[in-house]
This record gives C-alpha cells, sequence and structure tokens, in this order.
C-alpha cells in the first residue's frame, strides 16, 4: 500500500524533540538514532521476557514439539509426540535449542525458568531482527519517522505480544518471512538482498512446513514484476537451506527430506489430518480475521485496493498473505495459530501507510499524536480478540515450585491432560509424572498408592478432599492451583 500525498491540515509547527531526534537519523538501509534502537530494542524483548515469566503454553506444541525433544536430546529422556515417532518433524529447531540447554548446564543454570530464559535469547534477536526489517521496509515508502511508527505497530500487535516469544513454529517462521519478504523488496544489491532473502525464506519452512505456500507465492511475484535478477539469487539462496535440510533428514531419519515428505503424505496427499484432527468449514478463519486485525488495518483497504488497480501491483506481503489465506481456507483441518504468519504480513503490507500519514499528513501535535496514540492502542488491544486459551501459566509454575526440592521424587497433576503439561523441561529432572482429570482415573489411584508420587498439583481445587485423605498436605498456592506435598 502507498503513501497518499501529505496534505497539512494547520500551519506546520515544529515536531516534539523527540520525533525530530529520530526525523534527524538517517533514511533506511543506514543507521538508526540511539533513541530509536533503545526503542525498538525494548519492544523487541517485550514478547520473551513475557513468555518466560508467565511461563504456561498457548499451544501443546510449544512444549512437545520444541523444549521436550530437544530436552530428550540432551538427557535422553522425556515424552517425544507421535510426529517424533513417525518423522513429521525435522530436528533443525529442538537441536539449536539442546545446544542451548547443554550451555546451560555448562553454566550451572539448573532453575526451569533459568534455562527458559537461555532459550528466549536468540529468539529475541530474530524478533529484533523482524522488527528491523519491518523498519526497513516501511522506511522505503514512508520515511524514517513512518517506518519507526510502522515498526512499533508491528511490534505491539497483540498477536505479536502473545506468539513472538513463544517456542511456536509459527513464530519462528513468522520472524523469518518477515525477513525474508523485506530482503526481496530491495531495490539494491540485488544478489546480497536475493541470496539474503532466499535463505531467511527457506529458513521460515524448515521451522513450518506450511509457510511453503508464502514462500510459493514470493517466487510467483517476483515472476510476475520480472526481477530475474533478484529470483536467481534468492533460489540460490534457497538452494542451500534445502540441501542443509535434507542432510539434516539424512542424519536424524535416515533418509534425505524424510520430514518434508511425511508432512505432505499427513497433511496433504491423505486425509490423515482430517482423521485425526478434523475438519472445518471453508469460513472458519473469516471471523477470526476481522476481530483480530486492529481498526487502522481496515481503514487502509479502501486506500490500498485503489492504490493496487492504479499501479496493477500488490505489495509483496500483502501479495503472499492473500495467497496463503486462500490456501489455508482451502484446507480441510484449521487452526486460529495457522492464522499468525499471515496476520504479521497483513500488517507488514499495511503498517508504511499508516506510518506516513500519521507523520506526514498533518504537523498539528494534537491530531498526529492523538492519531499515533489511538493506532498503538488498537493495535495492542487487538489481543483481547485474539486470545490464545488458557496458558495454565500458573500451573507451570507451580509444577516448577513442587518440583524443586530434591525430596520430590513423584508428581502428580490433577485436571490436565499429558499434552497439556510441561513434560520433563518444566519438571527439570527425571522423576516419575501422571497426569488425571478425576480421583476414579486410572493414573490417580496409581499415584496414590505409590509412595514415590510425594507431590501433587491440583487446579481450581480438583481432588482435594481425596488427596488430603491419602496424605497429602497443602503446601502452596499459585494462583488457581494448589500445591501439595507428602513424607
Amino acid at each position: 500500500m502507498s503513501v497518499p500525498a501529505p496534505q497539512p491540515l494547520s500551519t506546520p509547527s515544529p515536531p516534539p524533540p523527540a520525533l525530530q531526534a529520530i526525523e534527524e537519523a538517517a533514511p533506511s538501509g543506514q543507521p538508526l538514532s540511539r533513541a530509536a534502537w533503545v526503542l525498538m530494542a525494548v519492544v523487541a524483548l517485550v514478547p520473551a521476557v513475557t513468555a518466560v515469566a508467565q511461563l504456561g503454553r498457548i499451544h501443546p506444541d510449544e512444549v512437545y514439539q520444541v523444549l521436550e525433544p530437544a530436552w530428550h536430546r540432551v538427557h535422553g529422556y522425556g515424552v517425544l509426540a507421535w510426529e517424533w515417532r513417525d518423522g513429521l518433524r525435522n530436528w533443525a529447531v529442538p537441536l539449536v535449542v539442546s545446544w542451548l540447554l547443554r550451555l546451560a548446564n555448562l553454566l550451572g543454570l539448573s532453575h526451569p525458568q533459568a534455562y527458559r530464559a537461555l532459550i528466549a535469547l536468540p529468539q529475541a534477536a530474530l524478533h529484533g531482527w523482524m522488527l528491523l526489517a519491518t523498519y526497513r521496509f516501511a522506511a522505503r515508502r514512508a520515511g524514517v519517522a513512518g517506518g519507526l511508527l510502522a515498526a512499533l505497530l508491528v511490534g505491539l500487535y497483540g498477536p505479536v505480544l502473545v506468539f513472538a516469544g513463544r517456542t511456536m513454529s509459527e513464530s519462528f517462521s513468522a520472524a523469518f518471512l518477515v525477513v525474508g519478504l523485506e530482503a526481496l523488496d530491495r531495490q539494491e544489491r540485488l544478489e546480497r538482498s536475493g541470496l539474503l532473502g532466499g535463505l531467511a525464506l527457506g529458513l521460515s519452512v524448515v521451522a513450518r512446513y506450511g509457510s511453503a505456500v508464502f514462500v510459493a507465492a514470493a517466487l510467483v511475484w517476483l515472476v510476475l514484476a520480472r526481477r530475474w535478477r533478484m529470483l536467481a539469487f534468492t533460489c540460490l539462496g534457497g538452494l542451500a537451506v534445502v540441501l542443509g535440510l535434507g542432510a539434516l533428514d539424512w542424519a536424524t531419519w535416515g533418509s534425505p527430506f524424510h520430514s518434508f515428505f511425511a508432512y505432505l503424505r499427513f497433511n496433504v496427499l491423505t486425509d490423515g489430518v482430517v482423521q485425526q484432527f478434523g475438519a472445518s468449514p471453508a469460513g472458519f478463519y473469516v471471523p477470526v480475521l476481522f476481530s483480530a486485525l486492529p481498526v487502522w488495518f481496515w481503514l487502509t483497504v479502501p486506500s490500498g485496493l485503489a492504490e493496487g488497480l492504479r499501479r496493477r501491483a500488490v505489495s509483496l506481503p500483502l501479495f503472499c498473505a492473500g495467497v496463503y489465506l486462500a490456501a489455508v481456507s482451502a484446507t480441510p483441518h484449521k487452526e486460529e495459530r495457522f492464522l499468525y504468519p499471515a496476520l504479521v504480513l497483513l500488517l507488514l503490507g499495511a503498517a508504511p501507510a499508516v506510518g506516513g500519514w500519521l507523520m506526514h499528513a498533518s504537523r498539528a501535535v494534537r491530531i498526529r499524536w492523538g492519531g499515533v496514540t489511538l493506532a498503538l492502542a488498537s493495535t495492542v488491544a487487538s489481543a483481547a480478540h485474539y486470545p490464545p486459551g488458557d496458558l495454565r501459566a500458573d500451573q507451570f509454575r507451580a509444577i516448577v515450585a513442587s518440583t524443586r526440592d530434591e525430596r520430590a521424587s513423584g508428581l502428580l497433576i490433577v485436571n490436565e491432560g499429558l499434552w497439556g503439561a510441561g513434560g520433563f523441561f518444566f519438571i527439570g529432572k527425571n522423576i516419575p509424572w501422571l497426569t488425571c482429570d478425576w480421583p476414579q482415573d486410572w493414573a490417580f489411584q496409581r499415584a496414590i498408592h505409590d509412595p514415590a508420587f510425594n507431590r501433587a498439583v491440583s487446579f481450581e481445587g480438583r481432588a482435594l478432599p481425596e488427596l488430603q485423605a491419602a496424605g497429602f498436605r497443602v503446601v502452596g498456592q499459585v494462583g488457581r492451583e494448589t500445591m501439595l506435598a507428602r513424607d
């Protein structure tokens, strides 16, 4: 979306000192001012700090597709989900996390929250890189101040605050997509930009195979734009990632691209995913889009469509997001989290128009900063319309607290299933643990009759009388979770 020619609404007035310092910074491709760097760094750290402080999970995949396989890789024990038995996942991200866990062991970090914080550092750096790419993309269209505001609109977007600090494949993939598409948008140093774009887009697919749709759309966009040199070097950069993925699968699964082909068979070539997880109607994502996208995004749609028709072109992020939305809407199995990368790209495509208009349409301080405040407020508030569900954050913190005692030899978690719990990663030691819903469940009866199970966590007081009758006593409370112990 392009920025309309600014029309002053009042007599120009000098910008505030903070804005003046930003506007005097170097343009896109050159260093930002120190104040802008600090601001972007703070915004980039918010999701990671929130995730580490909260713990919990927004989806079981956060634990059982990244953290738990990495823990198993390092310690030789852990819960491996069915994908890791059937080979539907590649080991790239869990391997990186496993190296960080080994580093944590060398540093003496034994508390789950401590080594979870160590894992968050490179992800926070990746998120910062994404925001910097957002700034560069927007600054080419809206100037330095408009680019910085666009980066803030993306960085403070509700779903980004929820997802960006989480160890989800969508979180990693979305960041690489933004970096890659920004590189392909450049008009200078085509060889270097193409290689970077290809590498980043390739890594987005390694992190999440479903993002291959975005990459295919980006390549089609380059063909339609007749950017042949950029296309060639993009393919070259992507080829390096493809070869690396083939070698990784060969080393870990026994054959090149084993995980990718297994993914295709389960999700595309057969109805395995529908049989296991069900199907949803084609319009499943429509209400999610209308509720999750901030108000200012919809205000840019008319002008963006008009500009696209006039120029007979659409911006790269919006094109990729549109193709992806069509693809996932046609796919039978649907989940809200699948939309996250598309939501980020939609904001990346629209934010420059808003940033440019607010920074240049008027020098009237009240109008400008009133608009900025409303835009940022609607951006942050969008988290309320994109709920991650029950984070079970208090449960995870209760599990961590219950198992820190050296005398803890077994753990029972009441009113939670296996895939909702935190796994050995958050227990932090090789002790037996079970989950159950009701006192009559087999797991509950097994635990209360086995003296090794001397720690318990109960969600919302479920089965407290039965636990106390079995010798457990209440030792603490974490939010909705009750911690119990017995000698």
